[in-house]
């Protein structure tokens, strides 16, 4: 699922909701990518505060993560 909220800047992004995470549980992430970092949100709180990352350190997590 794909959600397009508008950005502070007035650009849109498109938020993925995680496949680890369920309508019911309480463990809901969406992320979604600008041009020079990934953002982390609570799928519940979608206006709440969101978690930044840097895309190579977002690529670091990644890899290390599936590479499990």
């Amino acid at each position: 699922m794909s959600i397009r909220p508008t950005a502070g800047d007035g650009s849109t992004l498109e938020w993925t909701k995680s496949s680890y995470s369920s309508n019911e549980g309480p463990n809901c992430v969406e992320v979604a990518a600008t041009s020079d970092s990934i953002l982390v949100r609570d799928s519940k709180h979608t206006t709440g505060p969101r978690l930044t990352f840097d895309t190579g350190v977002w690529e670091a997590f990644v890899t290390r993560t599936i590479g499990r």
